[in-house]
């Protein structure tokens, strides 16, 4: 059996401003062709669908365009993320065709999705994001509740998975999981700046080994493509990653889509497939002046651009002159040498300190540079008026 394994499409988030919808589409696009170039039996979709709970409807009917073309070449399992509505998500899923099937109510946990091929059965049992506080009730199997914490609620899902397997006489069936959550394992992960942070009282991770028997882990989350090491050596977990770069901690990842071969005793073998990228990403640091006449930084003009300026005090128009030579820029630091401004350990008393000492350090910290007379001059006639103004209200 073949699958494609894939996650976190985030349908409607921008990066600094830009729209990515259009690359989005272009992306699920890719998709939907290797589905087909590769005869996938199944298209699981490891959750965070859409970038946010409620997504623009551009956004919606690029989702409704994609699954209907994924259903013309494989059965194809959605689950909800921790960025996705489950219920919006989820809206008519009883009504859905039998090729289409998307899990995101906790309740759903245990029950599985059943592919077959030459061999024999394999089980998909999908779950949605796993909200500690939402599921340590409804995955808890008396009247006390689970623990408060992602491993709690993975580990009782997992409990579901078994008492099934169990009630259809099915220990050594191949089995598939589909998980969107943070899972450790041996290497230390790769995480983005992208990712929404998941910790419930401190704590976001779920070890690998609460995952130990099943075939494949299908997980989402992690925008890296990467393999979280198993405990028993025979299960294989993947993050397939996102298919495009969401931040500029991504700029370095290679995005793809997992392609997975399940034979007759398990995984077979697992291929990323790249999904080309609309533009390169760069971080650039340097003064303005390397910014603008460093030859190394010319393999860069048309990438989509993150510039750090070092100069000791803001070069006016930063912006505008970067732009000139970047045109794909998105975002622009200024970052002088160390000071000591905004260091010191205590904290400012406002009825104590003087205002116009707090702007004089803003714009210092600010500019890299003292604030000059002229400005202190309007800084100071600027909190007068306010002043003025607050008295005759």
């Amino acid at each position: 059996m073949r699958l494609l394994h894939t996650s976190d499409w985030h349908l409607g988030r921008t990066l600094h401003g830009l729209d990515l919808l259009d690359h989005q589409a272009t992306a699920l696009d890719q998709i939907v062709e290797i589905a087909e170039a590769e005869s996938a039996d199944a298209v699981l979709v490891s959750g965070d669908v859409f970038d946010r709970a409620i997504p623009p409807v551009e956004a919606v009917r690029l989702l409704e365009q994609t699954l209907r073309r994924l259903t013309e070449h494989a059965t194809v399992i959605v689950t909800s993320g921790n960025h996705d509505s489950a219920a919006r998500l989820g809206y008519g899923s009883s009504l859905f065709p039998d090729r289409l099937h998307v899990v995101t109510r906790a309740e759903r946990t245990g029950h599985p999705i059943e592919l077959e091929d030459q061999h024999g059965p394999v089980i998909v049992y999908p779950f949605p994001y796993l909200d500690p506080d939402g599921c340590r009730h409804t995955l808890a199997t008396g009247d006390e509740p689970l623990a408060r914490s992602h491993e709690a609620v993975c580990t009782a899902a997992m409990r579901r998975v078994w008492e099934d397997i169990d009630a259809r006489e099915a220990r050594g069936m191949r089995t598939v999981v589909m998980a969107h959550a943070f899972v450790v394992g041996g290497i230390p992960p790769d995480t983005s700046e992208s990712e929404r942070d998941i910790r419930v009282g401190g704590v976001d991770s779920v070890p690998s080994a609460v995952f130990d028997g099943a075939s494949y882990v299908a997980l989402g989350h992690l925008h890296g493509p990467q393999e979280p090491k198993a405990q028993d050596g025979a299960t294989r977990l993947r993050y397939s990653g996102s298919p495009l770069r969401f931040s500029f901690s991504e700029a370095e990842q290679e995005k793809s889509v997992t392609v997975v071969e399940l034979d007759a005793s398990g995984v077979a073998e697992i291929r990323p497939i790249p999904i080309a990228q609309p533009r390169p990403m760069a971080r650039i640091t340097g003064t303005l002046d390397e910014i603008l006449t460093d030859p190394d930084f010319a393999a860069h003009e048309e990438a989509w651009a993150q510039v750090t300026i070092t100069d000791a005090a803001r070069p006016p128009q930063m912006r505008e002159r970067v732009a000139h030579r970047f045109p794909h820029l998105l975002e622009i630091r200024h970052a002088p040498p160390a000071s000591t401004i905004g260091t010191s350990t205590g904290v400012a008393n406002p009825r104590k300190t003087d205002p116009l000492h707090v702007m004089r350090d803003f714009v210092e910290h600010v500019t890299g540079q003292p604030a000059t007379d002229t400005e202190l001059t309007c800084l100071q006639t600027s909190h007068d008026a306010v002043l003025v103004g607050e008295r005759e209200d």
